[in-house]
């Protein structure tokens, strides 16, 4: 069913003012260090950040579907933005950046048609060990790529460069840009909660580094973030070249997929935390419409971001004002404020970077991941190694498939061990008295096979294995009692049996199939091959009939008195 929203502007509401305008407020404090260090870590430059913070923060807060969500640059939607501009800038460095924005855009408008049809509630079935994984590799990225510039030096694009490059790095540090660097990550490490509450530890060790180089090091050779544009924007209209247009749609794929996974746990994040239920769907647009938006004005492609929301609650926000609010006074920074950011040293960003990257590396599950499932922690490493070592798509894609065969693996195993092919009444206690009595009285000529559980795919080959261990008997019962579905494959497994039954002359009861599991017995018209009183509703049922039957056919041998 397609997305059709009663109204297309989120539920805008000024009751909670205050709150709302100290939430954003503290929001935009947050976001401001990061939008500019996500800007300069993804090779467009600071104002990108900022514009993507303002874009995606405005019209995903505006149009969404989390009320008290705030949205910008994430640290893996950088990751993947400096990949798609490595990749892109490398063909072509007269187009290069268009065609980068325009990734930016087709991740927006597939974000959107994910909202229009209806698939959010699917983006987060992703398993856990998948998105631990990936983004513990997206944290060890942004550590690796930001060892360089932290240490005074010019970053290198992609993992295995920076690591290449790190012999290089250690000797030609540049002492003055490294100091702050080291500084930055000793603020933000060792800043205390209670400051931290009051004044961000970014935001602190932002001003505090960059008014020690202005100051107190003016003459040393610090690399600093430079000119930063003020006012409005430019306009950067969509730009396809054919020969590249299948790239352009795989990376943006990958941004749209990637921020609707990030943006949609965040707003699980925010329901959990407001104690409110977001709409999936609406986020979604919401999402891609100010992605759409950042790629037009230059921007990088944003998400929800789970610390400026929670920030975002704790200091009162709770509608889509304080996201509003956010953006805005972003835009204030950018319009009239631009040059306060030019002195900022690449090594405070980097630090800052560092942390985030730190943060993002979900240290809890790596540490107990080996206890919880063997597999599940193999499945996490083998996320993490591809998503730093090749690229995400393939990381998740692989992920996901792996995780998958385990999990039907899994419950193959669960449905294979409720199976049951019985003979005889001794040690089955789940048959009630009288049918433990009558499938006595069939002195072993009934075959009664039941199932349990959803069957799937994975069993059918389980039931054909299960039939072929019992061959004498002269009745089976097929009993799907306790089957609420029934995959296509284990419905041709079941066709099979009795098809298999019929030719070996044998007869069939089937018993208890109803909603879906009768449905799909009547499509393939498997009940049809019965006879009209071989379909029952009881177990009990079949299992008279079946011991008249036996009696029935051993009249004819009875020695007749004379």
């Amino acid at each position: 069913m397609l997305f059709s929203p009663t109204k297309l502007i989120n539920d805008l509401k000024f009751d909670n003012f205050r709150g709302d305008f100290f939430g954003g407020l503290t929001a935009a404090i947050v976001a401001l260090p990061l939008a500019l260090a996500f800007g300069v870590a993804s090779g467009i430059g600071p104002s990108a950040g900022l514009y993507g913070a303002i874009s995606v923060g405005f019209f995903a807060a505006l149009f969404g579907g989390t009320p008290a969500q705030i949205s910008g640059p994430t640290g893996p939607m950088t990751v993947v933005m400096a990949s798609t501009v490595a990749a892109f800038a490398a063909r072509t460095s007269e187009s290069g950046l268009a065609m980068v924005l325009t990734v930016v855009m087709l991740g927006g408008l597939f974000q959107i048609l994910l909202g229009l049809l209806r698939l959010g509630k699917y983006i987060t079935l992703i398993p856990y060990t998948v998105i631990s994984g990936f983004m513990s590799g997206v944290g060890v990225i942004i550590i690796v790529l930001q060892i360089g510039p932290l240490l005074g030096q010019e970053g290198t694009a992609g993992v295995v460069n920076s690591i290449a490059a790190i012999p290089t790095y250690l000797s030609d540090i540049n002492p003055a840009a490294a100091g702050l660097g080291l500084l930055t990550l000793a603020i933000v490490f060792a800043a205390p909660a209670r400051l931290n509450r009051i004044l961000p530890a970014p935001l602190i060790a932002l001003v505090v580094c960059t008014l020690l180089s202005v100051w107190g090091l003016p003459n040393s050779n610090i690399p600093h973030i430079g000119d930063i544009p003020g006012g409005l924007p430019t306009l950067h209209p969509p730009q396809f070249e054919w020969q590249n247009l299948k790239d352009m749609l795989v990376y943006g794929v990958m941004l749209g997929t990637l921020g609707a996974l990030d943006s949609l746990l965040t707003s699980l994040v925010a329901d959990n935390v407001t104690r409110t239920q977001h709409d999936s769907d609406r986020e979604l647009i919401g999402q891609g419409i100010g992605n759409m938006v950042s790629g037009l004005l230059g921007g990088l492609p944003g998400a929800g971001a789970t610390m400026r929301t929670v920030i975002n609650v704790q200091a009162g926000g709770r509608t889509p004002v304080s996201g509003i609010i956010h953006a805005l006074l972003l835009a204030v920074v950018v319009w009239k404020a631009s040059f306060l950011t030019e002195p900022i040293p690449n090594a405070v960003l980097a630090g800052i970077l560092i942390k985030v990257g730190i943060d993002i590396i979900d240290w809890g599950f790596i540490k107990r991941a080996h206890r919880l499932s063997t597999k599940g922690a193999g499945v996490m490493y083998l996320v993490l190694g591809l998503t730093v070592f090749v690229d995400l798509i393939t990381a998740v894609a692989v992920g996901v498939f792996v995780a998958n065969l385990l999990t039907i693996q899994s419950l193959t195993d669960l449905q294979v061990q409720a199976m049951k092919t019985i003979t005889r009444p001794e040690n089955q206690d789940w048959l009630s008295r009288e049918e433990q009595i009558l499938l006595g009285a069939a002195r072993g000529k009934v075959l009664m096979f039941h199932l349990s559980g959803p069957m799937s795919f994975g069993a059918a080959k389980a039931i054909s294995r299960q039939m072929s261990i019992v061959e004498n008997y002269e009745i089976l019962i097929l009993d799907l009692s306790d089957v609420p579905r029934l995959g296509v494959t284990a419905l041709l497994a079941i066709e099979t049996m009795i098809k298999d039954a019929f030719a070996k002359e044998r007869e069939v009861f089937v018993v208890g199939a109803q909603g879906q599991v009768y449905h799909r017995l009547q499509c393939l018209e498997v009940l049809r091959q019965l006879p009209p009183d071989n379909h029952l509703t009881e177990r009990l049922m079949a299992l008279k009939q079946a011991v008249e039957l036996i009696h029935q056919r051993a009249k004819p041998f009875e020695i007749q008195p004379h």
